[in-house]
């Protein structure tokens, strides 16, 4: 049925409607004091979700632009940087450094798991000058979350700067930029936020405003110093995207009203409810334990004899229902369900009956009905 498509992927994600419906409007002129005022309430709002006291900056552009932002003010040619890759994101970051003149120490963990404090902690000690460690929160190629917390500890007491993509973790998973010394944190739009994709953001604390201060070839664009002048005078440095500006507003004061304890705890239920889902079709998950999970992407394998094109395919024709596929090495061998931003516990239901009636049609032996029953039943007793 034509316009019933609807997003269980890790992004873009579902977008409310009254977020959706400013996309629509007029554009406000961007130096006017109306869009200052927004503009003000969105950067404080910001420092909410991020839990942070530090500025945030805003840019016109996808997540890997804030991850972009990040490294580009803090590097100078040579500077030894350790990338921490539980996947295609964690990689990524090895990708900027490299850009940008580092030398790269990279520890790799394989598919579904994280990275073990004892293995961080043992390559600090060994190079000690160490400058930046960039880390995943939340992995949206596997569905794997790392312990921030404990990482950004190790982190601090070296001496590194931690430099943190907390692009599909904020405003689904607990994340508290000071309290756990995360010296820059990134984000965007598309994710938890659920607004269209187009905006990204970044905090950075002293320590992090220092070392840019000292970044011989900093970024045009992405300038942090150009970013922070504007910041006084409640604008931005060049044109952005306004009207996704306007809709980030919306969302935000909506992300206010629930609270963000409450919609961590939300994607935490939806999350560990479809995993039990999942593990009674009988289905394998990547990421086995939970404590290891994240809260907004979960990754499964398929049943013997039936290809991830055929389940996503289903889905799609029969259900109106995307998936995602898996990324690079994993591409054809899991499919990914999204449980992030704007995503209910109807939703869920609705997916999982789906999947199972998609795995009917494909052949695949089980107790239909046993994952919807599941799901409910977790839901019900989950608090």
């Amino acid at each position: 049925m034509k316009d019933k498509t609807f997003l269980m992927i890790p992004g873009p994600t579902p977008v409310p409607e009254s977020a959706l419906m400013e996309m629509a409007k007029h554009p406000m002129a961007h130096r006017s004091k109306e869009f200052s005022n927004i503009l003000k309430e969105v950067f404080e709002n910001l420092k909410y979700v991020f839990q942070t006291k530090n500025d945030i900056f805003l840019f016109t552009a996808s997540g890997t632009g804030a991850m972009c932002a990040a490294l580009e003010n803090l590097i100078n040619e040579g500077d030894k940087v350790l990338c921490l890759s539980i996947g295609n994101f964690g990689a990524r970051w090895e990708k900027i450094a490299k850009s940008r003149g580092a030398k790269v120490i990279k520890i790799e963990a394989k598919a579904g798991d994280i990275i073990k404090p004892e293995i961080l902690e043992k390559e600090l000690n060994k190079n000690k000058d160490i400058k930046i460690v960039t880390l995943t929160h939340s992995e949206t190629s596997t569905g794997a979350a790392n312990d921030i917390k404990t990482l950004c500890s190790i982190i601090k007491n070296y001496g590194a700067l931690s430099i943190v993509d907390g692009i599909t973790s904020l405003c689904a998973m607990e994340f508290k930029t000071d309290e756990w010394n995360i010296d820059v944190a990134v984000s965007g739009s598309q994710k938890g936020f659920m607004i269209a994709p187009g905006l990204s953001f970044l905090t950075a604390s002293e320590k992090a405003f220092k070392m840019h201060e000292n970044c011989k070839f900093t970024s045009f664009y992405f300038n942090w110093s150009e970013h922070k002048k504007s910041l006084s005078k409640d604008t931005t440095p060049f044109t952005p995207a306004v009207n996704l500006i306007c809709s980030l507003h919306t969302s935000l004061k909506m992300i206010r009203e629930e609270g963000i304890e409450n919609i961590n705890k939300r994607h935490k239920k939806l999350t560990l409810a479809l995993r039990s889902a999942i593990r009674e079709i009988g289905l394998k998950l990547l990421v086995e334990d939970d404590k290891n999970a994240s809260h907004s992407i979960t990754s499964i394998l398929p049943p013997e004899n039936i290809t991830v094109p055929d389940i996503r395919k289903t889905l799609k024709d029969d259900y109106d229902i995307i998936v995602a596929n898996g990324q690079g090495d994993l591409e054809n061998k899991i499919f990914r369900i999204g449980t992030l931003g704007f995503v209910s516990e109807r939703d869920l239901i609705m997916a999982v009956g789906s999947l199972e009636a998609s795995l009917l049609k494909l052949g695949y032996k089980f107790n239909l009905g046993s994952g919807v029953k599941k799901l409910i039943e977790e839901l019900k007793t989950t608090k």
